[in-house]
């Protein structure tokens, strides 16, 4: 794992670390694959309790941190709302 995903994991890891279901809106962050752009891949769950837009911006800096990455060939994308296969 090269140090930025390194970085970026414990940055998700400790967000989700305060999560309490159903205190507000969840936000998950999705990849496509590179293979087949019409996959969803789930990467992460945002549900901390603290407020919605706090899940749904932590959820963007993870998906600009990813998508910023040299030589990533997939998208990231996030959703409101559990993960959803």
């Amino acid at each position: 794992m090269n140090p930025i995903t390194t970085i970026i994991a414990a940055a998700i890891a400790l967000n989700l670390t305060g999560c309490l279901p159903g205190k507000a809106d969840v936000y998950t962050l999705y990849r496509n694959s590179p293979v087949d752009k019409n996959m969803r891949v789930h990467w992460a769950t945002f549900d901390a309790s603290n407020s919605s837009s706090y899940n749904q911006e932590n959820c963007e800096i993870g998906r600009q941190l990813l998508q910023s990455q040299n030589g990533v060939t997939v998208k990231f994308w996030c959703e409101k709302g559990k993960y959803q296969n």
